[in-house]
């Protein structure tokens, strides 16, 4: 049955002004939280009030020069310093030796290569490392011809890095969408050199060929697979256009070099005398589909000079950028909030060429009409923060991104879990794809494609990809929907490359039944009634693996029995985390997990253990380095919040549920201390902007506390105020301010939140009433109130 719960709307004076129950559809939820945010006398005032003057002059500056991309690089975030466009399929950057690229605490460049993923956690990309060097060419190896470099010569902006390499070469990097430029101020001398090592990458290599072309062009093709474990092979063809003839050329074969040769497998070498003209520029294109594609990608996007191609870039990214103006704040959070918010733009990646081919997973060429495709799906990380963000600030690109995953799935029969490329690879667990697109369709991306959408996720929720497919999608899937959990089956082979759900049988148990509970609700709304009762109350399996005994998760085998230890702080059973971390992953039903585990009261009692609340409220940012973060990677065997990874990253927010939502505040807040704007203030992973996009969200005051629905949690912002441009198509003012004059570490609770000058009491809003408004104001304090306390204030159950 449809979801039917209570709205009151109060005046300005407190007093109930209309009460009603409505249908939980799309149309029943936006009438009635269009009632609670009724009252709209204010908002032209509020919106035509002047800005302070303090606002106004940082809105002078460009925010691109807020941007720090070297942040994340160094403790393992893995992020990348070098030069790409929004959304680029270039992404040309140095890498240093680390596994997967750019390490800060690493002094030798051994090339500027064209694909980078933000936040990765293995290798992956690093194709065609280009490093300028001058003399003869004597190695071939990219570890051992690597060049010395200093930071204390090294910047980089949005769309742009440079830097001074010890031989006396200064390499700079731009990009647009398909191509990476590339200019380099050589010494005087007749000997400098550009090596094009298409034989080495941070993934393992398959096979490689190498072309000169002409005096002025090398082609490659690289085929190279691998991402944390073995996958499909992938090809990348790439062709470079230099600005001037070689005065020579050569390529090489393992170490041997042969001056002179047109064609290799490992790489080439093209040389150019600098006695008079020291510049060298080259532009290099990109394609997944084929030599032309590479060459098509060219003839659209090069033929600029360097300096034009980093105009370009970096107005991309202040047209990008601006869509947030963020107002007060020190230098430091506004540096740390707008590099977190270029990071959330850098993935998924274009995967068309200019003529909208592009390789499917099918293996097959086919054309994107009428949207643009893209690729690489980190889902199992994005699906709880970056893709919500996408979906409010990039609305288009979204939507183009959730129907290049829906061809996904129409051209090779399953849908993604983690997409490289062209390949499927497998990576983590659980079904991510699910809320990833219900996501998308609730914030409306998918008119027209809703029931495409519904037929690939139904085929994925009821199924197991055959063994000729290389996905594994849910492959849990017999067990489950025969006993209502995944085994875990310790020990167990992998049928296929990649990771296994029957290796996490109960993080996976309790992944199904979150994307079980999203599935409902789009099989509801668009009339699948036997389906969406099916699904739902499949949503309730996380019970199954609930063991009454520890009062917590727990792992099954096959018979059924609980197994593994007892103990709620050992992780065998869960993916990167633990059962005490886990317990808060069931947005669908919290009031159905509370209950499981003693009521409210204790709910609030192991939240304040789990944050060690006591400790925090003494010294937030000490309880967060020194009692939340232990490592970069360290995931496992804690009863403690871990901000650093994804299991975690809603758990702040459960506190909207219990009744005590100035305590999502004390935590948010502290866990945003972990991220700074130095190149250590990335805490774990960026995973293609996920923990970004967290930072991002959490510091507006607005996050999705269940991801694959379209509710969104309201907390303190950390900025007196912020103001979102929004797309017209999908929000019809174009704008939302909110606002929380004096916000700060000392007056950091909500005491009211009017919603368009009328009263709010929920901790909650929809995305049609948020589409609905202009604007929120907050009045914050320095101790906790009664705001938003009440039985009804937090979100509902989705049943």
């Amino acid at each position: 049955m449809p979801l039917t719960h209570r709205l009151t709307t109060l005046s300005e004076t407190g007093g109930p002004v209309r009460a009603g129950s409505f249908t939980d559809t799309r149309a029943g939820r936006l009438r009635g939280l269009r009632l609670c945010v009724a009252g709209v006398v204010a908002a032209s005032a509020l919106l035509t009030a002047p800005v302070t003057a303090q606002a106004a002059e940082q809105r002078g500056g460009p925010l691109t020069d807020l941007v720090d991309p070297f942040i994340g690089t160094q403790n393992e975030g893995n992020t990348y310093p070098g030069a790409a466009v929004p959304f680029g399929m270039v992404q040309l950057s140095p890498d240093t030796g680390h596994n997967t690229g750019y390490d800060y605490s690493q002094d030798h460049i051994r090339g500027f290569s064209l694909v980078h993923l933000s936040g990765v956690g293995c290798g992956l990309g690093g194709d065609l490392p280009v490093l300028p060097t001058t003399g003869d060419v004597t190695q071939t190896d990219y570890a051992k011809y690597a060049a010395g470099f200093s930071h204390d010569d090294e910047s980089a902006s949005p769309g742009y890095y440079r830097v001074g390499l010890d031989s006396g070469i200064e390499a700079e990097l731009t990009a647009s969408t398909r191509t990476g430029v590339q200019r380099y101020t050589f010494p005087a001398t007749d000997k400098a050199n550009v090596l094009l090592d298409a034989g080495q990458a941070l993934h393992q290599m398959v096979s490689t060929k190498v072309e000169v072309l002409d005096n002025r062009t090398v082609r490659t093709a690289i085929t190279g697979r691998g991402f944390c474990q073995d996958t499909l092979p992938y090809t990348v063809y790439t062709i470079t256009r230099f600005d001037r003839p070689f005065a020579s050329y050569g390529t090489w074969d393992g170490s041997t070099v042969t001056p002179g040769s047109a064609t290799g497998s490992g790489g080439a070498y093209v040389r150019f005398d600098t006695t008079k003209d020291r510049t060298v520029e080259a532009t290099t294109a990109l394609s997944y589909v084929d030599a032309a594609g590479a060459a098509g990608n060219l003839r659209a996007e090069g033929g600029r000079s360097f300096d034009a191609v980093r105009s370009a870039a970096q107005r991309a990214w202040e047209r990008r950028l601006e869509d947030v103006r963020v107002s007060e704040g020190s230098d430091t959070s506004r540096r740390t909030f707008y590099s977190a918010l270029y990071r959330s733009f850098l993935a998924p990646d274009v995967g068309s060429d200019a003529d909208g081919r592009y390789t499917g997973w099918d293996r097959r060429v086919h054309r994107a009409d009428g949207y643009t495709y893209y690729q690489n799906w980190s889902l199992w990380d994005t699906y709880r923060t970056q893709s919500q963000l996408l979906s409010l600030l990039a609305p288009r690109e979204a939507r183009d991104m959730a129907v290049s995953v829906i061809r996904i799935a129409e051209e090779s029969g399953w849908l993604p879990k983690w997409g490289y490329g062209t390949v499927e690879t497998n990576i983590m667990t659980g079904d991510p794809v699910t809320p990833f697109l219900t996501n998308a369709y609730q914030q409306g991306l998918l008119k027209g494609y809703e029931e495409r959408a519904y037929r690939v996720l139904k085929k994925n929720a009821d199924g197991v990809p055959p063994a000729a497919s290389p996905a594994v999608g849910r492959e849990g899937n017999k067990e489950y929907l025969a006993n209502g959990f995944v085994p875990y089956l310790k020990g167990r082979p992998h049928a296929k490359p990649g990771d296994s759900d029957y290796d996490h049988g109960a993080s996976a148990t309790l992944e199904y039944a979150l994307s079980d509970a999203m599935l409902a609700q789009m099989a509801r709304d668009l009339g699948h009634r036997q389906d969406a009762e099916r699904y739902a109350a499949r949503s309730q399996n996380y019970r199954t693996v609930f063991d009454s005994s520890t009062g917590f998760f727990r792992a099954r085998d096959a018979s059924g029995a609980f197994t593994g230890p007892a103990d709620p702080a050992q992780s065998e059973g869960f993916h990167e985390g633990t059962s005490w971390q886990y317990q808060w992953l069931v947005p669908q039903d919290l009031p159905g997990m509370v209950g499981l585990i003693g009521g409210t009261r204790a709910a609030n009692d192991r939240l304040d253990s789990f944050f060690a609340y006591d400790q925090l409220l003494a010294d937030p940012a000490k309880t967060a380095r020194e009692v939340w973060v232990n490592g970069p990677y360290d995931y496992y065997n804690a009863d403690k919040y871990n901000p650093q990874n994804e299991p975690d990253l809603i758990a702040p927010y459960t506190y909207l549920s219990t009744g005590q939502p100035w305590k999502t505040t004390d935590v948010v807040h502290a866990a945003l201390t972990l991220f700074t704007d130095a190149p250590t203030g990335m805490t774990g992973n960026d995973d293609l902007g996920t923990m970004s996009a967290w930072v991002v969200l959490s510091s507006i005051g607005l996050f999705p506390v269940q991801p694959g629905y379209d509710t969104w949690g309201l907390s303190t912002p950390v900025f007196d105020r912020v103001d979102l441009s929004l797309d017209r198509r999908y929000h019809p003012h174009g704008r939302l301010t909110i606002t929380a004059p004096g916000t700060s570490d000392a007056d950091r609770y909500v005491q009211g939140l009017r919603a368009d000058g009328s009263r709010y009491d929920r901790t909650y809003l929809t995305t049609g009433a948020l589409r609905s408004l202009r604007t929120l104001d907050y009045t914050v304090g320095p101790r906790p109130s009664e705001w938003a306390t009440g039985p009804q204030a937090a979100p509902p159950a989705l049943r």
